[in-house]
């Protein structure tokens, strides 16, 4: 299980979204925090219906969840929780508007449709997949852990 969830390889290639993502979701998630969290967790509380906890799994996932996927570590972990947050925000509020963003401003603030949580569903399956890559902790971890294990079967 381990190794299903941390495991990575030397690809360059999903360094490029996995910190794209990170940054992105990172900045989204950071305006939810401070005098802003109270608008939000009202926002889950009131007009969703749901707990508080909810308002704090999202703040976390999209704050902490993010940053880890910057410096690569626990990757698929990381994108696994985020997609399926991303998942939730989409039924739950996104997809009554529709596909695209309140280009015309004929919806709230704050009720967009679902194109770019597509995107974010998108990069997220694509890390599932690909982990971390060379250039994240997971590798580094990964092969400090293998060294050691070479070294203790010799």
């Amino acid at each position: 299980m381990k190794d299903l969830l941390f495991k990575t390889n030397e690809n360059l290639a999903s360094s490029i979204p996995r910190i794209a993502l990170g940054i992105v979701i990172l900045i989204h998630g950071s305006t939810k925090q401070g005098s802003g969290f109270a608008e939000f967790e009202g926002f889950i509380t009131g007009y969703m219906q749901l707990s508080a906890i909810v308002a704090y799994a999202t703040v976390f996932i999209e704050t902490a969840g993010a940053l880890m996927l910057i410096l690569g570590a626990a990757t698929r972990l990381n994108a696994i929780a985020m997609f399926g947050l991303f998942c939730i925000i989409i039924i739950t509020v996104h997809s009554a508007i529709g596909f695209q963003m309140n280009w015309n401003g004929q919806y709230d603030a704050g009720m967009e449709g679902y194109e770019y949580h597509l995107l974010v569903l998108t990069i997220c399956a694509g890390l599932i997949v690909l982990s971390g890559g060379r250039f994240s902790i997971d590798h580094v971890t990964q092969s400090k852990n293998s060294s050691k294990t070479i070294k203790a079967n010799n």
